[in-house]
């Protein structure tokens, strides 16, 4: 698979499926995301290769959802949350025929350079930061992150040489307080598009399509793809 704006549009990446319409990483939420309109279709795989965001959630395995998405016209992005499975994780998507339609992302180091070593032809993202507790779920007041996000921000495009170094990844995946012109111009001079994560506010969807940035990952892809296919 190959990450690029389409017809001039970042492409549209649905959240743990649409999560703002199902519950996260369930079968229905990867359906509501094609139902939308999302060009990708990104999903959570714990050990035990279940989609789930942690390792004691339930969810559906990853079988019942590369066999549902299998079956769409979209592209599976697949997240992995922790090493030691990602060849179980490759032998299931190759069991189907769906390298072609897949982009693997991490936060972890190691998993992206294994992945890296076992498949070669995939798009693989780095995500960064690494949000080890789940701290982007909640809304913290402007007052306590505005500082640090704008002096992290800035520090970003010096970070992401490095990053790309240490990682081999061929994606790079910003948190959206850490995405800026700056940033994308950076990796696209070294070859990677950007995915930035996770804008719901379509003024801010707007805002990274003008960076240049090459997805949006989104829990609404409904509203995102309306907000960048308008005037």
């Amino acid at each position: 698979m190959k990450i690029e704006r389409s017809e001039g549009r970042p492409l549209v990446v649905g959240h743990r499926g649409a999560s703002a319409v199902a519950p996260e990483n369930s079968l229905a939420a990867l359906a509501a995301a094609v139902d939308a309109g999302a060009q990708l279709v990104e999903f959570d795989i714990s050990p035990g290769l279940v989609v789930a965001h942690d390792s004691g959630s339930a969810g559906p395995s990853l079988d019942e959802a590369l066999d549902l998405l299998g079956e769409l016209d979209v592209g599976l992005h697949l997240d992995l949350k922790q090493a030691g499975y990602e060849q179980a994780v490759l032998e299931a998507v190759d069991r189907r025929g769906l390298r072609p339609r897949v982009l693997v992302s991490t936060a972890l180091y190691p998993v992206a350079r294994r992945v890296r070593a076992l498949a070669p032809d995939l798009p693989v993202a780095i995500g960064y930061p690494h949000d080890r507790h789940g701290v982007s779920r909640f809304q913290w007041p402007a007052s306590l992150t505005r500082a640090g996000a704008a002096a992290l921000r800035a520090a970003m495009p010096a970070r992401i040489p490095l990053l790309l170094r240490q990682t081999q990844a061929n994606v790079l995946s910003l948190h959206h307080t850490l995405c800026s012109e700056a940033a994308v111009a950076v990796a696209h001079r070294a070859g990677v598009p950007v995915l930035v994560w996770t804008v719901n506010d379509p003024s801010e969807a707007r805002r990274f399509a003008a960076f240049g940035v090459e997805g949006i990952v989104t829990d609404d892809p409904k509203t995102v793809l309306a907000t960048l296919l308008g005037p």
